[in-house]
């Protein structure tokens, strides 16, 4: 069994050595071969096929342990992976964070479709009135048709990225607030999913995308990365999502002060990768910090990460309640703020590719003066990038109807002086 270490994981093969299981999760990759090659193996030997995954050439499957033993000799095999569990990466605290100075130039994300793989999106009214953004959920986990959060992170998450502050006459809004959400539950109850499921998602967000328009995909979730990003399934459906024109968002995870701690799928170069900071009690943005939950690099690939910061400490957003709201933390809080930025970039120019998204974001950051593993290129800075953008983007000028409407009135009155005068005088003329 140890001679197959480099094909199978050595999660998988701890299984084996430790569980009495009828069956293991698994995840495969093919060699020279396709999805429905692996399926018919993996029927021959006894397992059963819980998702076929093209986008990385692969398929989950539960598979007995002999069944596993006789796969990893196959020649179409190349990797057998555990199908671990991903989680969502969220801790708690207390105070609100937004940005409206995109939105007064008139940037609010309309039209563009945000894809949260999570644990679901309630209907909260900000993000259902006064229209129904949420335009499409699909369901993983439960197999439901209409939108749920049995958890509430997702519906937190999409809060951040696209509430409307419906709800709270706009004090809680969020940072692309006309933009869309595509609800996508990978994650179950207790904030945890496994990584098919999350595969699964992607892959249907990627088969969607020109349906619903989505051109950003959001991901407050983690799990430990599998070596080599080239090899970890998660990286690889997260890279395929970047190449079919998606901009990839991913949360560096909650591990931190520590380094090397950043999750997978956060450990891809074609990501943006979010780490968090506290900005609660900052006059001046010296006095802004990296959160210590906040992972760090460098990857195991030895890559800088993360790309950026932004606020994650105490962030106030929707419950999975009518009407309600709540504060959470976390690197999970942190990303859905540079998604909606990146909604706000493709509303602008809708021609933009996700690597352009990417270095618009990060080159255009505040340098908080920290190691690039613990800031990236430093803190999301909004302001600048919409002040860079081409052509200028001018500032809405405030309609005032009520005054508006008295400037007309006075006008109206001023004509029937003038005509008034006019006849007075033509009559004073006859008269003499």
């Amino acid at each position: 069994m140890f001679g197959y270490r480099g094909i199978v994981e050595d999660l998988v093969v701890e299984r084996l050595l430790t569980a009495n299981e009828e069956r293991i999760p698994i995840i495969i990759s093919g060699k020279d071969c396709n999805c429905d090659d692996l399926e018919k193996f993996v029927s021959q030997m006894g397992g059963k096929i819980k998702y076929k995954l093209p986008i990385i050439n692969s398929v989950a499957a539960y598979m007995p342990s002999m069944g596993i033993r006789s796969m990893a000799m196959e020649r179409v095999t190349e990797k057998i992976f555990l199908d671990d569990y991903a989680y969502k990466l969220m801790n708690i605290a207390t105070v609100t964070v937004g940005s409206d100075f995109a939105n007064e130039h008139g940037l609010t994300g309309k039209n563009i479709s945000i894809a949260v793989l999570d644990t679901g999106v309630f209907p909260h009214e900000d993000l259902t009135n006064p229209n129904n953004r949420i335009v499409a959920f699909k369901d993983f986990v439960g197999e439901k048709s209409q939108p749920y959060d049995d958890d509430g992170h997702g519906t937190h998450v999409a809060g951040i990225v696209a509430g409307n502050g419906f709800a709270s006459r706009g004090k809680y809004m969020g940072i692309a607030p006309d933009a869309n959400i595509v609800g996508v539950k990978v994650l179950g109850s207790d904030g945890g999913g496994s990584i098919s499921d999350v595969i699964a998602g992607i892959q249907w967000t990627i088969d969607n995308r020109s349906k619903y328009n989505i051109k950003v995909m959001t991901l407050s979730l983690g799990t430990k990365p599998k070596g080599n990003y080239a090899d970890d399934p998660l990286c690889q459906a997260v890279d395929a999502a970047v190449n079919s024109g998606i901009t990839v968002v991913a949360a560096a995870g909650n591990s931190g002060p520590d380094s090397s701690t950043i999750t997978s799928p956060a450990i891809s170069p074609k990501v943006i990768t979010v780490g968090a900071c506290d900005d609660r009690k900052a006059k001046t943005s010296k006095d802004i910090s990296i959160a210590d939950f906040s992972s760090r690099g460098p990857t195991p690939n030895g890559l800088k990460k993360p790309d950026i910061l932004a606020p994650g400490v105490g962030i106030n957003s929707l419950a999975n309640k009518p009407m309600e709201y709540r504060s959470l933390s976390g690197t999970s809080m942190a990303t859905p703020i540079v998604a909606g930025c990146a909604a706000l970039l493709y509303e602008s120019n809708s021609e933009i590719t996700p690597s352009q998204v990417k270095s618009t974001i990060t080159s255009n950051a505040h340098n908080l003066g920290l190691k690039p593993d613990e800031q990236g290129t430093g803190l999301l800075d909004i302001r600048a990038i919409v002040n860079k953008m081409e052509p200028n983007i001018k500032p809405k000028q405030p309609q005032n109807k009520p005054n508006s409407s008295y400037s007309g009135s006075i006008r109206s009155s001023s004509s029937f002086n003038n005509i008034f005068l006019i006849i007075l005088i033509v009559i004073i003329l006859l008269v003499l």
